[in-house]
């Protein structure tokens, strides 16, 4: 019996949907249900009172203060930098220094993009629990002004759908680079994010950066996305910080949408440049002793 050939669209979708499973079953089955439960309940929420404690310590507990949702949601959606951008790159880690698989995957019939792509859904569910749950305590203990009724849920879940797309993109981006670095280069994802962490505005208004960081900051989707997302879920409570006040919701739409377009457009580029060197280098099956 013949088997007939993959349409490039069926391929495409095999790679990401077998990815996508394949990631949940090791993002998932490393312990047991109730371990992996109160691991997910924990980690988000010792992060945020890292920061509750900080905010409590400068300002004497003034949780009234519009800052605070400011701060509090830009910390908490944050959280899917990390998971997802993090998560893409360290599939190459784990495929090729921890399992030692890469090689055999480059020999399937799969295509590695869209592989990649797939094995950050884990990623991104992981960290959508660890967002419902932070911002679910900041709701629930420390009064943050988020009501259900009132939230901007089309423009909420449209923001987050395109940046999920654009985080993963950036992922693609370092991913491309990790085909190139050897010795224990796990780090390089969680690097970018805490670095990013500065320049997007997750935790202060960017004029608080010195005037010649600033444009970084403005060059990032980054900033727009967690603006939308605060847009979104406190409406005017996050228009009021002077950085991007003058835009509108539509115009903020609009400028994440284009630097989506370009990061994707650049990571496929990217990738595909750091996958040919690895390619011709022989990286691909290269253990440097994880």
């Amino acid at each position: 019996m013949t088997t007939l050939p993959q349409s490039p669209t069926s391929n495409l979708w095999h790679s990401f949907k077998t990815a996508a499973w394949l990631g949940w079953q090791i993002e998932s089955n490393w312990t047991d249900p109730l371990v992996f439960a109160i691991y997910s309940v924990v980690k988000p929420l010792s992060a945020a009172a890292i920061l509750v404690v900080m905010y409590s310590v400068i300002t004497g507990g003034d949780y009234a203060n519009p800052i605070f949702p400011y701060i509090y949601l830009g910390n908490a959606f944050y959280q899917y930098v990390g998971a997802i951008m993090a998560g893409i790159s360290m599939a190459i880690i784990d495929d090729r220094e921890h399992y030692r698989m890469l090689k055999y995957i480059y020999v399937a019939p799969l295509n590695i993009p869209m592989y990649l792509l797939g094995r950050g859904v884990a990623r991104f569910l992981t960290g959508s629990v660890s967002v419902f749950i932070t911002v679910t305590f900041g709701v629930l203990f420390l009064k943050v002004p988020l009501n259900v009724l009132e939230v901007n849920w089309p423009l909420f879940f449209l923001t987050l759908f395109v940046g999920v797309i654009m985080l993963a993109m950036m992922g693609l981006i370092l991913a491309g680079v990790t085909l190139l670095i050897a010795n224990h280069v796990w780090f390089i994802g969680e690097a970018v994010a805490g670095a990013l962490y500065l320049f997007s505005g997750a935790i202060f208004p960017l004029e608080v950066l010195p005037a010649w960081l600033r444009p970084l900051g403005f060059a990032m989707p980054l900033t727009y996305w967690l603006e939308l997302v605060r847009r979104a879920l406190i409406g005017n409570a996050a228009a009021a910080f002077p950085t991007l006040a003058a835009f509108s919701n539509a115009q903020l739409l609009g400028i994440l949408a284009a630097l989506t377009v370009v990061f994707g457009l650049l990571g496929l580029y990217v990738f595909r440049k750091c996958d040919h060197l690895a390619r011709e280098k022989g990286m691909i099956d290269m253990t440097t002793n994880y």
